[in-house]
C-alpha cells in the first residue's frame, strides 16, 4: 500500500471524489471568472467525503463513513452508552479500550481524514484571495474543513492539550505539497487549527452561508474556535469569541425553541441552532450502517436498526432527576407493559464486565412499596436520598444493592433496551439523520465552562439555566448560588449540564479527560468495570499499522 497520507490530492476538474492529481497553479481572478464553478465543485467534494462510503484498500464497506466512525470512536470511549453483548464491529474495541492497529475504523478514519485535509488544502492554495466575496467564502470553508479534521485527529490520536503542548501529536499537513511524514507536537497541531479557523473567520466575514446548515459559515468557524480555545484552557478567549458571535443577542435567541426541540435533530439542517451538520438527503440513508442503527431498532417490519447500544445507567440517573427534561425524550425505553414493573441491578460475570439481574416486582399497597419473592421472603424496594436525589435499593442476601425500578421492558441478553433517537427520523426515516457537528447549545455551554473557570459563577449558572429553560425546566430545577442542588462547585454543574445536553454527540469523554478527571465506568455493560484515569495511554487510538509500516512514524504507547 502506498503511504496513506501522501495519496490525497485533488484536481479542480474532478468528476468524483477520486483524487489523483495535484494542481500546481493558483486560480487567478480571470480563471475564476472563466470557470467560477471549479472551486465550488471541489469544495462540494470535500464536504461529501465526510459522509460518502468511499473505496478503501480496494473495498467499499457500507459502514465506512467518516461521520459513523468519528461519532462511535469519540462517544463510545465515554460513559453515556451501554453495549448489550459482544459484537464483531470494531466499535467494540472503542467501547472496551481494547487497542489494535489494524481495525478498519481507525484505518479508514485516519486515511479519510488526510484525504479531506489534502482536498481542502488544494482549494486553499488554488483560490486567490480577493477575487470575489464568494470565492473568499469558499476558501474560508476549506480552512474550516482542514481545521476540524485536524482537531478530530488530535483529540483521537494525541494526548489532550491540557497534558502538555510538547507531547507527540498527529502528522500535520500545511499544504498539499508536503512530502515529509513526521509527527508534530500537540501544540503545533492546535496552533495550526487556530490559525486555520482565524483565516476561515476572516475570509467568510463578508459573505454568507451558501445554503442550509450543511454548509459552513463564519459562525460555524467561531463556534469551533470556542471549543478549541476551551480545550486549550484559553478561557477568556472562549468568552470573547462567544460574545462576538452573539453580537448583543440573547443566548436563548440562538436555540431551537422548547416547543420544537423534541424534533430538533430530525430537522437540524433548517434549525437556527445548527452551526454545521453533515448533510444527508433522503437518498443517502445508510440503513443498518447508519449512526442511528446501533442506537435504535425502529418498530414495524421495515423499521430496521441493530439497536445494541443503549443509554447507560449513570446517564439515566442524571436525566431522571428531572423526568420532565425534554432531553430525556431522546431516550426511548422499549417498554412491554404499562402497568407491570421490574427492577434490576448489576452483577459480576466471569469476564471483566457486569450483567443485570432482572426481577419482576409486585406493588404492596399497604406498605406502599414494590417487592419480589425470594423463596419465602418478600424483598422490598426501599427509597433513600443521595445528594438530594431519590434512589432505590434493596437489602438482599446480606448486601445493600442499588436497583433501578422501571416499567417492564424488553431486553437483550439482560440489558433493558433504552434506545436513543438523536440520529433518527429525518424525513420520517428512522435510520436517517444529518449528524450535528456544531450547535449553539454547545457554544453556550463552552462559555459557561469558561465562566466557571474564571470564577464568574453567576454568569456560568446563567448560561446553564438558558440551556435548562429550553429543556423545559423551571423554578427549583434552575441553579443559583443559593440553589446548587447538591453540587459543591460550579464546574461540576457545567460538566453535568454538558452531559445532559450533548449526550451521544461525541463530547463526554473529552470533557472529562481534558479536565484531568477520572471516568467512572462501573455500570452494567460489556465495558470493563473500572475507573479510567485521564493519563491512561489507552485513551489514544493506535495509529494504523499500514501508516507505521510505510512511513516509520512512532506508534502511540
Amino acid at each position: 500500500m502506498r503511504k496513506i497520507i501522501l495519496l490525497m490530492a485533488v484536481t479542480l476538474s474532478m468528476i468524483s471524489c477520486e483524487m489523483d492529481y495535484l494542481p500546481n497553479d493558483k486560480l487567478t481572478p480571470e480563471q475564476m471568472e472563466k470557470d467560477p464553478s471549479s472551486a465550488e465543485y471541489v469544495t462540494e467534494g470535500n464536504y461529501s467525503m465526510f459522509k460518502n462510503q468511499m473505496e478503501y484498500q480496494n473495498e467499499t464497506y457500507s459502514g465506512n463513513t467518516y461521520v459513523r466512525h468519528y461519532f462511535q470512536m469519540s462517544e463510545f470511549i465515554g460513559d453515556n452508552v451501554c453495549l448489550a453483548g459482544r459484537t464483531s464491529d470494531p466499535l467494540y474495541e472503542a467501547l472496551t479500550y481494547k487497542r489494535a492497529a489494524n481495525l478498519y475504523n481507525i484505518n479508514y478514519l485516519w486515511w479519510c481524514s488526510y484525504k479531506i485535509i489534502n482536498g481542502a488544502s488544494s482549494v486553499i492554495e488554488s483560490v486567490q484571495e480577493g477575487a470575489s466575496v464568494e470565492t473568499d467564502h469558499l476558501k474560508g470553508e476549506n480552512y474550516f474543513i482542514r481545521a476540524i479534521v485536524n482537531f478530530h485527529l488530535s483529540t483521537l490520536w494525541s494526548k489532550h492539550y491540557s497534558q502538555g503542548r510538547d507531547n507527540i501529536g498527529i502528522v500535520i499537513r500545511k499544504s498539499s505539497s508536503d512530502t515529509e511524514t513526521k509527527r508534530a507536537t500537540v501544540g503545533e497541531a492546535y496552533d495550526l487549527v487556530v490559525s486555520d479557523l482565524e483565516n476561515a473567520i476572516r475570509l467568510m466575514s463578508q459573505g454568507k452561508r451558501r445554503g442550509n446548515a450543511g454548509y459552513i459559515s463564519k459562525e460555524a468557524a467561531q463556534g469551533l474556535l470556542s471549543r478549541v480555545y476551551l480545550y486549550m484552557g484559553e478561557n477568556e478567549k472562549v468568552i470573547s469569541v462567544v460574545n462576538e458571535m452573539l453580537a448583543g443577542n440573547t443566548p436563548d435567541s440562538k436555540l431551537e425553541p422548547s416547543s420544537s426541540f423534541p424534533n430538533y435533530f430530525a430537522k437540524a439542517l433548517s434549525s437556527v441552532e445548527t452551526l454545521w451538520a453533515v448533510a444527508h438527503t433522503n437518498l443517502e440513508s445508510r440503513g443498518a450502517s447508519s449512526i442511528g442503527s446501533m442506537y435504535f431498532t425502529a418498530p414495524g417490519p421495515t423499521g430496521g436498526g441493530w439497536g445494541e447500544i443503549y443509554a447507560s445507567d449513570p446517564l439515566l440517573d442524571l436525566y431522571e432527576r428531572n423526568k420532565n427534561d425534554l432531553r430525556y425524550g431522546f431516550i426511548s425505553p422499549k417498554t412491554i407493559s404499562k402497568t407491570n414493573y421490574m427492577i434490576r441491578w448489576a452483577i459480576p460475570t466471569d469476564d471483566d464486565f457486569y450483567q443485570n439481574e432482572l426481577r419482576d416486582v409486585t406493588f404492596d399497597a399497604g406498605a406502599n412499596k414494590y417487592y419480589f419473592m425470594d423463596e419465602s421472603s418478600q424483598i422490598y424496594v426501599e427509597k433513600e436520598k443521595v445528594n438530594g436525589y431519590e434512589q432505590n435499593y434493596i437489602n438482599f442476601k446480606g448486601e445493600k444493592l442499588r436497583v433501578r425500578l422501571s416499567l417492564k421492558m424488553e431486553n437483550r441478553y439482560g440489558w433493558p433496551k433504552y434506545f436513543v433517537t438523536k440520529f433518527s427520523y429525518q424525513d420520517g426515516d428512522p435510520m436517517l439523520s444529518s449528524p450535528v457537528m456544531l450547535r449553539w447549545g454547545e457554544v453556550i455551554l463552552n462559555r459557561a465552562e469558561a465562566y466557571a473557570k474564571t470564577n464568574n459563577t453567576a454568569k456560568a449558572l446563567d448560561d446553564v439555566n438558558t440551556i435548562r429553560k429550553r429543556a423545559g425546566l423551571s423554578g427549583n430545577q434552575l441553579f443559583s448560588t443559593t440553589n446548587m442542588q447538591g453540587y459543591s462547585n460550579v464546574l461540576d454543574v457545567v460538566l453535568d449540564e454538558r452531559r445532559l445536553e450533548l449526550a451521544f454527540e461525541g463530547h463526554r469523554a473529552f470533557d472529562i479527560y481534558r479536565n484531568k478527571l477520572s471516568l467512572d465506568r462501573r455500570y452494567s455493560g460489556v465495558q470493563p468495570w473500572e475507573v479510567v484515569e485521564y493519563s491512561d495511554n489507552r485513551l489514544q487510538y493506535l495509529i494504523p499499522l499500514d501508516e507505521i509500516t510505510t512511513s516509520g512514524i512512532p506508534q502511540n504507547p
